[in-house]
């Protein structure tokens, strides 16, 4: 299987809550590093970490590239809870093997934060 396709039935599969099906994208070596965290999970710990999480709504594939051997993807991520709708952006990256996922490395941040103080330039008006 190609990059691009593995990616994108693996955040299908996620999106709509199949669970059982996601170890069908992933190579028995499989790693994942979640850059944010530190965090490194096996196949198995993957899939548990991914069915197990809470409040998880739905994962929205905004942007994908791909190779034959390596692909990327830009996501909207929802979770509701008691605090009502969370939203996330996620940027994934894998690498294949044997026509599977060998590697996946993710970035996680919150939708809507506000650049620090003191970090952008202001921009002339051009009136």
């Amino acid at each position: 299987m190609e990059a691009g396709a593995a990616l994108r039935g693996l955040m299908s599969a996620i999106d709509e809550h199949r669970w059982d099906d996601l170890e069908q994208y992933l190579h028995p070596e499989f790693l994942c590093h979640l850059v944010h965290t530190g965090e490194t999970f096996s196949r198995t710990e993957w899939i548990q970490f991914n069915a197990g999480y809470p409040d998880f709504d739905r994962l929205k594939v905004e942007e994908l590239v791909a190779a034959q051997a390596e692909a990327a993807c830009r996501s909207h991520v929802t979770s509701r809870g008691a605090a009502g709708t969370e939203h996330f952006a996620c940027a994934s990256f894998v690498r294949m093997a044997d026509g599977r996922i060998l590697q996946l490395t993710e970035v996680w941040t919150d939708v809507g934060q506000q650049a620090p103080p003191d970090t952008r330039t202001s921009v002339a008006d051009p009136a």
